[in-house]
């Protein structure tokens, strides 16, 4: 069975690199979420008759696709307490931690000198239109928070979407109810908090 990433040391350096960020969600994600049809496939219990050689001789004998088998209860549960639930609250940390960052005061921002230096350039420049319509234009350089709160949002709706389709494949595979992925992550991350 697969085993949810670590979790990194958070801090406001960590969010700021949005490479690395990036990279470990990414790779968070692909060890669990992206590969959950194989997660479940190795979850499946082998052919419990002995090997018959005298099957090898005929095609009539048809199995069921490993896709489309169902996977015992107790596994699904196991696999979704140990494995993707702890996965999802790590990446939820993160996210969560991340996004106070991108929305808090950033007094150690390397580009604000800089920025300062442009908006004041900017305010001094004498613009006629007439002569040079797009003269008038401005776009000030953005803040690294600002980049990092739009990550953040392009992050969450990623985060979304990848937990959308694992938790359709886990409910077709294991033949769940239909309690959404974000009901039952809340459910049991309430249950992890009174533990």
């Amino acid at each position: 069975m697969s085993r949810p990433s670590e979790a990194p040391v958070l801090t406001p350096q960590f969010c700021f690199n949005q490479t690395a960020l990036r990279d470990f969600l990414r790779l968070s994600r692909s060890t669990i979420d992206d590969s959950i049809t194989q997660n479940l496939n190795a979850m499946l219990t082998p052919g419990t008759t002995a090997f018959d050689p005298s099957t090898t001789s005929s095609r009539a004998i048809h199995l069921p696709p490993a896709s489309t088998r169902s996977i015992a209860p107790q596994q699904c549960d196991a696999f979704k307490e140990r494995v993707l639930f702890p996965s999802w609250k790590i990446r939820a940390d993160i996210l969560d931690y991340c996004a106070g960052v991108a929305t808090a005061p950033d007094p150690d921002d390397p580009g604000s000198v800089l920025r300062q230096v442009e908006d004041a350039k900017a305010r001094e420049r004498i613009v006629d239109e007439r002569l040079d319509p797009y003269s008038g234009r401005y776009f000030p350089r953005e803040a690294r928070t600002e980049s990092l709160a739009m990550l953040m949002r392009n992050e969450r709706a990623v985060e979304k979407i990848i937990r959308s389709r694992t938790w359709s494949l886990i409910n077709e595979r294991c033949g769940m109810n239909d309690e959404s992925a974000e009901r039952a992550f809340d459910t049991w991350r309430d249950a992890q908090k009174r533990q």
